[in-house]
């Protein structure tokens, strides 16, 4: 574990954001269902993005890491059969959650057994969505106890009709949308509960179009999928990151100015409202027509924030409004509690060990703000990235230093992120070394 310690600061300058993670999965997966080669632009490598790809090894599709057109990122030329196989007898998901959930429909198409094993959290975060669909199929299945991993699948799906729940994860959607055009038959998806996460379905939908898969739906609830589909190889760049920019953009509202490169204004990636939420705090988030988005100091105040389509981006919205004037609350936010920690209880209790007034709600967060800002302390990272960057970010504001331990669990989805926030201005040093980040 690492530890660092972060001397209070404020941060300034321009950041190139990393590459969408979620976009990168769909890309890849994509392009390996592919029948031919494909280039993959743009990637952000980070320890979830090399789990689907050794989830694409293991089920026969080839990469190769090529040069990139641009600097500190990952090309990828991919070649695929326009199907799959199970060419290994264990896809390792480490601890990637949208891994998982896209791939096990998929290796439900192989016809032989395949087994999928995850590390930390992902052993137990919640599968029944699928483990419902293999029991009224037929497909057998073994798992650990309690429908934990390891999950061992040896059966193929059949087309025809499907239910799911879309108040879990919309990844169960995505991870069927990828098989079910491969399937000789026509698919219906119904879902059977208010959808949440719409945009995440959206990326998906997007995706499957640039390479060729047509899919039809009626208001999110029902997906019409034609069977026998052939997704159609190429070459395309994978879009910046809304939910790592929310980092900055916060960053930039609570310190000095700070610009985000890479990102596309026309983005379907939910996260993108983190500006318009800044902005209805009062903030001051402007857009470029290059699309690079700048955040400059602002005094803001407390709102109420609906975390239903934008997961990701609300530990970082908890600390702005953790020194906001007045009260925000933070609503149906209920799923946060699955992802690699409850990030409810986390935030709650770390910003509160700052000397945040944070109370957790069985959906959401109560937050009374302290525009004069923290006191600063030991804080820990729950193993998840998002908790770990979020309290980087803490530190701004805050009288006294920020300890983190587990300070490294940034490699999950963004591994440069201490490299960025001290070229920023960022002042951080491992404890125990002294050495600076």
């Amino acid at each position: 574990m690492t530890t660092l310690k972060i001397t209070p600061a404020k941060l300034t300058g321009n950041v190139c954001v990393p590459s969408s993670k979620s976009m990168g999965h769909r890309e890849i997966i994509c392009a390996g269902l592919a029948d031919g080669s494909s280039i993959v632009d743009n990637i952000s490598m980070s320890a979830d993005m090399e789990a689907t790809l050794r989830c694409l090894d293991a089920l026969g599709i080839s990469f190769t890491r090529v040069p990139s057109a641009r600097e500190g990122r990952t090309a990828l030329a991919i070649s695929g059969s326009g199907t799959v196989r199970a060419a290994k007898s264990c896809a390792d998901c480490g601890e990637s959650g949208s891994t998982l959930r896209f791939m096990i429909p998929l290796g439900a198409l192989c016809g032989a057994p395949l087994t999928f094993k995850g590390h930390g959290k992902l052993v137990e975060r919640p599968l029944k969505a699928y483990y419902d669909i293999f029991d009224r199929q037929g497909l057998h299945y073994e798992t650990a106890a309690a429908g934990h991993l390891p999950l061992t699948l040896d059966g193929v799906l059949q087309s025809g009709a499907y239910q799911l729940p879309g108040n879990v994860s919309s990844q169960f959607i995505s991870g069927l949308l990828f098989a079910l055009p491969l399937l000789a038959g026509d698919s219906l998806v119904t879902i059977t509960s208010p959808l949440e996460s719409q945009s995440y379905v959206d990326l998906t939908l997007s995706c499957l179009a640039k390479y060729g898969i047509v899919i039809e739906h009626e208001n999110y609830l029902k997906y019409h999928i034609r069977g026998g589909q052939k997704y159609r190889s190429g070459k395309n760049m994978v879009e910046g990151d809304w939910s790592q920019t929310a980092f900055w953009l916060v960053a930039g509202t609570l310190g000095g100015a700070v610009t985000c490169a890479g990102l596309s204004s026309g983005s379907l990636q939910g996260d993108r409202v983190v500006a318009e939420i800044i902005n209805r705090m009062g903030g001051k988030v402007t857009a470029a027509v290059t699309g690079d988005h700048t955040a400059t100091p602002a005094a803001t105040k407390g709102v109420v924030i609906d975390a239903a389509d934008c997961p990701d981006i609300i530990p970082v919205l908890a600390v702005l409004a953790s020194v906001s004037a007045g009260t925000t609350e933070i609503i149906n936010a209920g799923r946060l509690r699955i992802k690699e920690c409850d990030r409810l209880t986390a935030m709650a209790a770390e910003l509160n060990k700052l000397g945040a007034d944070v109370t957790e709600l069985p959906e959401g967060l109560l937050i009374k703000g302290k525009p004069e800002g923290l006191q600063g302390g030991t804080v820990d990272a729950w193993n998840d990235h998002r908790i770990a960057m979020s309290l980087a970010v803490a530190s701004i504001v805050c009288r006294e230093a920020v300890v983190i331990n587990g300070s490294e669990c940034v490699q999950k989805s963004y591994p440069e992120f201490w490299q960025d926030f001290t070229t920023l201005g960022g002042q951080c040093e491992t404890m125990g070394t002294g050495e600076s980040v």
